[in-house]
């Protein structure tokens, strides 16, 4: 059975995400792990060893308390969708979220981590966004991230950016299989700065990919990269987009920039990150 991670923090952002854990879960047979990561407060006063044993039972205590009344909420999200036959199980750890992330993806095989994010503030970015791209750069399993205002539809056309490169290519594959499972079109798209060669022959080896008439290649030319996405995403009615995690860093750069911005956080539908 494969297994998908649901990092949480019991917010309204992570319950909306949940559905589409579910949902993920039911169509691929998976069983969800939800996770709930805490640390403890700081204590800055004199003599803190005195009275240290008291303060890790009960802040640990408190968090065992309010996470035992979230758990319910989980169980009755699936009640509400007809998918409480989905497995579960709960975890609550003290540490740091994205090394004991990282720890449970490899411990337990993790085929998909899905979680919600929300968008940016001013100059200032929130919690769960600062994390949705840091679990994208740094662990290696597929991210499915669930923006804030994202509410659940079938996933009938999904879009794929690439550079038609043979390292796109097991990251495609991925996306095709997930497609398949959900009975969605692909959309293939690249996006070709105007000052460069639009080489159509890495398009053309990509067409021995496809197998069936349910996908598509494009490429498109032109400086406005987020302009042109929007655009697409728009005209062809997609309700996922997905990317391969080529470099380090290349999601935090992601949510920061002016694409970020219009793509990230101002549409509401998942981005599937699969990392390189």
């Amino acid at each position: 059975m494969k297994k998908i991670l649901f990092p949480t923090d019991f917010s309204h952002v992570s319950n909306n995400a949940f559905i589409y854990a579910l949902k993920l879960a039911d169509s691929i047979n998976a069983e969800i792990i939800t996770m709930h990561v805490y640390h403890l407060p700081q204590v800055n006063y004199i003599n803190v060893s005195e009275y240290l044993h008291e303060i890790y039972d009960v802040t640990e205590l408190s968090h065992f308390e309010n996470y035992k009344d979230e758990v319910p909420v989980l169980r009755r999200i699936a009640e509400e969708n007809n998918l409480d036959h989905v497995k579960i199980s709960h975890v609550l750890i003290l540490g740091n979220l994205i090394e004991e992330i990282q720890k449970i993806t490899k411990h337990e095989f993790i085929d998909f981590i899905v979680m919600g994010t929300k968008g940016v503030s001013g100059l200032k970015e929130t919690f769960l966004g600062t994390v949705a791209t840091k679990v994208m750069n740094d662990v290696k399993a597929v991210v499915l991230a669930i923006p804030e205002r994202c509410k659940y539809e079938p996933v009938k056309n999904l879009l794929f950016i690439t550079e038609y490169q043979a390292d796109d290519t097991q990251s495609f594959l991925k996306v095709k299989a997930l497609a398949k499972v959900f009975q969605a079109h692909i959309e293939c798209l690249r996006v070709v700065p105007q000052h460069r060669e639009n080489n159509i022959n890495n398009m053309r080896n990509w067409e021995e990919l496809i197998d069936n008439h349910n996908i598509k290649l494009h490429s498109v030319t032109g400086n406005d990269v987020e302009g042109i996405i929007l655009n697409f995403i728009d005209s062809h009615k997609i309700n996922m987009i997905a990317m391969h995690v080529h470099r380090k860093n290349f999601f935090e750069k992601l949510f920061e920039i002016s694409l970020s911005k219009k793509l990230a956080f101002h549409i509401n539908i998942p981005i599937l990150a699969i990392h390189e």
